[in-house]
């Protein structure tokens, strides 16, 4: 056995005295396995089986009320000085937490089968991709890490190879909310799950590794990891531009990802290429370009709101081979949720279906499925070297000031739209409505270091020699004074993601603003869409008082990071802020047509 397997065989040993197992499995990834863990799960109801003529292959998993989301307040980052972690996280000292997170640990897999999971996180040849080990004793998270990642022999070939690998310990423990805790150990590499078997908080591959362990990993070795969908815009000239793109929850990201050009563009060739839905790990080529890998093999998906009118990409892709979880079900066992036509007879937790009881699906019900089955699914998402990136693009849900879409000035004015980016509150959400959530670059829950020492890793890319991408912002959601949104979205996003290719290319000017190029009313191309003038306008307007406040508000969130913000963030907000101001002595003239 080489000394890299040892180091891996003595941690499994560890864990097995620790926790206790009746016995050990160690993954290979094959399809004989797979169907071995399906047919044990369907035995013990872990897993119930649907309309195979309908869906074949796709089973229902239901997780325990108390355990249907990733808890915040329950996750941890635990770095040796507290201020590593930053303000954006909680945290505990690493000795506290590995002490009282093992006391929970100690004999709970007695009686139950201990699986170890090799996976690489990214191709399993490239450069970008990372390995792990995820110990655990639930076989759906086993099922679910094969789908995400790549899981199995290849992996494990590739971690004796390299010796260095992300260890995940998890165990759903009793399922108890008052017994549940997911810490991450950036320096050890490290994250320790127990009490939940819901994906986020189970799938350790997920956003423990990918983002969390990734965030810091990729801090000290160079790279980006980041919470963004990757998605490929072929034009009919047959040239594909990469764009990489953050938003907070509820924004559309899996819907941009695998968005379907509107009639016109597809008549003319217009083609999207799926690279990835929620994450994606980046680094500097040798031309000084970004190069982008999707590190997750599968998608994780919100399933209420994916239909035929959303995303019709999403529905066919779980046609088939998907594993759901917390859907509710039809009366011919056909996997069933909000925005689908049918009607329910039992809910997510298997009682007959009564509206009282509120949604037949779990708000946060989810689909786990290979990446390939996605009709748009981009064969460049195994390229070892990733894609190259032509723009990044970051938005959230604002139904007022924030304009359809602006392009930054530059690198570093970019990452100030990033850091400053959030959404909203609606009335389903909370019952204050329109306050403003920041969440910089969509990361908020997920960066594993101090956010200032963040935004500083960003900005260390501008560099001599660095061809970086234009950053944009966009904003789907503005309303107008009836309340309805202005901008009709889906498949028409496209429009928006063709001027900002236009931009890359140098073929539009774009209109200079005191908060960066937006499209001259005449570049977007509007066709068919029979938006009116006064709309059209209203979606590209600059209210220069309005972003005077924002711009103050801005500064205020930035000062709340302290001592560790950089100052070139500060002075970046400053120098936005005063050309606000001198707009407002000299007013900008009016969008050209």
């Amino acid at each position: 056995m080489s000394s890299k397997l040892e180091a891996l065989q003595r941690w499994v040993d560890e864990v097995a005295a620790l926790t206790r197992p009746a016995k050990i499995h160690w993954c290979d990834g094959s399809d004989a396995e797979y169907q071995q863990l399906v047919q044990h799960m369907l035995q013990t109801g872990d897993l119930i089986e649907l309309n195979q003529q309908t869906h074949p292959g796709c089973y229902l998993h239901r997780s325990s009320p108390s355990d249907v989301a990733r808890v915040e307040h329950l996750t941890f980052v635990c770095t040796k000085e507290q201020d590593d972690a930053g303000p954006n996280n909680h945290w505990m000292a690493p000795p506290d937490a590995h002490a009282k997170i093992d006391a929970l640990f100690d004999g709970c897999m007695e009686g139950r089968t201990m699986y170890v999971i090799p996976y690489c996180m990214g191709p399993i040849d490239s450069p970008l991709a990372r390995c792990g080990v995820e110990i655990t004793d639930s076989p759906y998270v086993v099922a679910n890490m094969r789908t995400m990642t790549r899981m199995g022999a290849a992996a494990q070939a590739r971690i004796e190879r390299e010796g260095t690998f992300v260890k995940g310990l998890h165990s759903t423990g009793e399922l108890d909310p008052e017994r549940r805790f997911i810490m991450h150990f950036p320096e050890e590499l490290t994250i320790k799950s127990y009490g939940s078997g819901y994906g986020g908080n189970a799938l350790l591959g997920k956003k423990c590794h990918a983002l969390r362990i990734a965030s810091y990993q990729a801090k000290s070795e160079g790279w980006l990891a980041e919470h963004m969908l990757i998605v490929g815009i072929e034009n009919p000239q047959g040239e594909t531009h990469y764009v990489a793109a953050a938003f907070p929850s509820a924004c559309g990201k899996t819907n941009l990802a695998m968005l379907i050009p509107p009639e016109g563009y597809r008549k003319d060739g217009w083609k999207v290429w799926t690279v990835g839905d929620d994450i994606c790990w980046m680094r500097p080529g040798a031309d000084g370009r970004l190069y982008a890998i999707n590190p997750e093999a599968g998608y994780f998906g919100v399933a209420p709101g994916t239909s035929d009118a959303t995303n019709p990409n999403a529905l066919s892709t779980i046609a088939r081979d998907t594993i759901f979880t917390n859907v509710a079900v039809t009366a011919d066992n056909q996997p069933w949720w909000e925005g689908l036509p049918g009607t329910p007879v039992t809910d997510w937790q298997g009682r007959p279906y009564d509206p009282a009881n509120g949604p037949a699906a779990h708000p946060n019900s989810r689909f786990t499925v290979s990446a390939k089955q996605c009709p748009t699914w981009s064969p460049r998402a195994e390229d070892a070297q990733g894609v190259p990136v032509s723009a990044i693009v970051f938005g959230g849900r604002r139904p007022s000031l924030i304009p359809l879409v602006f392009e930054a000035k530059d690198w570093k004015h970019g990452v100030l739209v990033g850091a400053a980016m959030g959404s909203e509150t609606t009335a389903a959400a909370t019952g204050a409505v329109g306050v403003l959530r920041r969440d910089s670059m969509a990361m908020k829950p997920f960066a594993g270091y101090h956010y200032g020492d963040y935004f500083r890793h960003w900005l260390s890319f501008d560099k001599p020699g660095a061809k970086l991408p234009k950053i944009f912002h966009v904003n789907w959601f503005r309303k107008g004074d009836d309340g309805r949104f202005m901008w009709p979205g889906f498949g028409d996003n496209l429009r928006v993601l063709q001027w900002m290719i236009d931009r890359v290319e140098g073929r539009v000017e774009g209109d200079q603003t005191p908060i960066g190029t937006l499209p001259k009313a005449n570049e977007l191309k509007l066709d068919d869409l029979g938006l009116d003038r006064a709309t059209v306008d209203a979606l590209l307007h600059v209210d220069n008082a309005g972003w005077s406040t924002e711009l103050a508000a801005i500064g205020e969130y930035l000062d709340s990071f302290g001592s560790r913000m950089p100052n070139e963030l500060h002075a970046e907000q400053q120098r936005v802020a005063k050309a606000l101001n001198d707009a407002a002595v000299t007013p900008r003239a009016a969008v050209a047509s």
